[in-house]
């Protein structure tokens, strides 16, 4: 059914290339468009290896941070998270539940979107290619990776079609009720470490954030300060919506590089980090 339908669209988009304003449908066709589509989801039924796109959740867990350092407390909730028996269940076999890493006395926090295949691999954020341009960005700020906290919306990989052989096709984006249940986890963290500001990565992290239903596109929100909580938020790019824009060619990919870079900046200058001359044409 998904080469049917690829197919089909691929036909449409050349349709509209060519300036075709409507298609004519028989009802024949839309009847076999329909048993295409009710056979696929009796195949995603049937076969175990096939997952759901989202399973049904508890209500969102309440999270209260024992007493200790920030250490004793960090420790005591990732421990939590790691063996909840919810946040286990979404996870595929031989997989990791994610939590967050970095200085627990980080001055900015970062907040991603939800893991990916190498982040459930190893069980920590930001560890793919998306990762390694967030590391290169950190670093060009004048810090490490080691130096802020890094953490995720999601502690698991949303849940997506397969391939026979169990591997999981692409990612996907999480419902409101996935993130609403592992938004205490991240709460936590950032009442643990208590940065100074935080910068959200990406149109998810800004709706787990700032509310489901808060923007209709990261246009709406990025290039100013946002309140969560008394902690600052800065809304910009995710490094794989970067790394995407390649794809458009060399000068789109540098103006989405130097606009995410702005944001940088302002983070830079909200922290009172200091801003080289170079730091400030960077992607220029």
């Amino acid at each position: 059914m998904r080469a049917v339908l690829l197919a089909l669209t691929d036909e449409l988009r050349r349709l509209r290339a060519a300036g075709v304003k409507t298609v004519s449908v028989s009802d024949e066709s839309l009847g076999t468009l329909r048993r295409l589509v009710r056979a696929g989801e009796a195949g995603r039924r049937a076969d175990p290896r096939v997952a759901p796109e989202a399973a049904a959740l508890p209500p969102p867990p309440e999270v209260t941070l024992p007493a200790g350092d920030k250490a004793a407390r960090w420790q005591a909730l990732r421990d939590r998270v790691l063996n909840h028996p919810v946040c286990r269940a979404q996870v595929s076999p031989g997989k990791k539940v994610v939590f967050g890493v970095g200085s627990l006395d980080a001055r900015i926090m970062f907040v991603g979107e939800a893991p990916g295949a190498d982040e459930e691999e190893r069980g920590e954020p930001f560890v793919g290619p998306a990762g390694q341009l967030l590391t290169r960005m950190i670093k060009a700020m004048g810090l490490e990776r080691g130096d802020v906290y890094i953490g995720n919306i999601m502690n698991w990989r949303p849940a997506a079609s397969r391939r026979p052989d169990g591997t999981q096709i692409g990612n996907r984006e999480p419902t409101a009720e996935e993130m609403a249940f592992c938004l205490p986890f991240l709460t936590a963290q950032i009442e643990v470490v208590d940065p100074e500001l935080v910068v959200a990565l990406g149109a998810t992290a800004a709706r787990g954030l700032l509310g489901p239903h808060s923007f209709r596109t990261l246009g709406d929100v990025r290039g100013r300060w946002h309140d969560w909580r008394g902690w600052p938020v800065r809304v910009t790019y995710h490094p794989s919506y970067l790394l995407r824009k390649e794809a458009d060619g060399r000068d789109a990919a540098k103006r989405a590089k130097r606009t995410a870079w702005e944001d940088f900046l302002a983070v830079m200058e909200r922290a009172g980090l200091a801003i080289s001359p170079k730091q400030h044409d960077y992607f220029l």
